[in-house]
């Protein structure tokens, strides 16, 4: 029962703080929303940023398991490009607020915050992603290459966001197939 409210509490806090924002969330909205109580809130999170840390977590491992089950089985070229296909998916649900992780580092704008440094480290996660099936098709500057996969996925997402969904992550995937091309893969 007690890890259900911590989940209660998580997926609510998710809820908020993507459509809301980390600073306009307040610890008596979610617990108002989850229906939770303040005890129960601090007996599983000893403050707001700790139980930030938790949602973007949860989110990281959420997104991880979704691109996982995606790309199972893909060869790697396909695996890049079948990213952006997940980007326009995700761009089309109709609750597309941006990225969480994003939000997290404009509002937390130090690097050395700890709710800073986990959102980059999922940013990171992506780049790897790149890099490693970069890697898998043999290309010579994989490092470069992924970072430019990167920007064209981050892009997407920003432009997204700034502009409304659209066909930002087709038009990314469209950039990304003359990347791969002009790389020989």
């Amino acid at each position: 029962m007690a890890s259900n409210k911590r989940e209660q509490l998580l997926a609510t806090a998710l809820q908020l703080f993507y459509r809301e924002g980390y600073h306009g969330t307040g610890i008596d909205r979610i617990l108002a929303e989850s229906g939770v109580a303040k005890m129960t809130l601090y007996k599983h999170f000893k403050s707001k940023d700790e139980l930030i840390l938790a949602a973007l977590q949860l989110q990281h491992e959420q997104l991880g398991a979704r691109m996982q089950a995606a790309l199972a089985g893909l060869a790697p070229r396909e695996a890049i490009l079948a990213t952006f296909d997940g980007l326009q998916q995700l761009l089309g649900e109709a609750d597309f607020c941006g990225c969480l992780f994003l939000h997290a580092t404009a509002e937390f704008h130090d690097r050395a915050h700890p709710i800073h440094r986990q959102a980059a480290a999922h940013k990171r996660a992506l780049l790897e992603h790149f890099r490693r099936a970069l890697q898998a098709l043999g290309a010579t500057d994989a490092d470069a290459l992924a970072a430019q996969l990167q920007f064209l996925f981050e892009g997407a997402l920003s432009m997204a966001h700034v502009y409304g969904p659209g066909d930002q992550a087709r038009q990314a995937r469209a950039a990304a197939v003359r990347l791969l091309q002009a790389a020989g893969h």
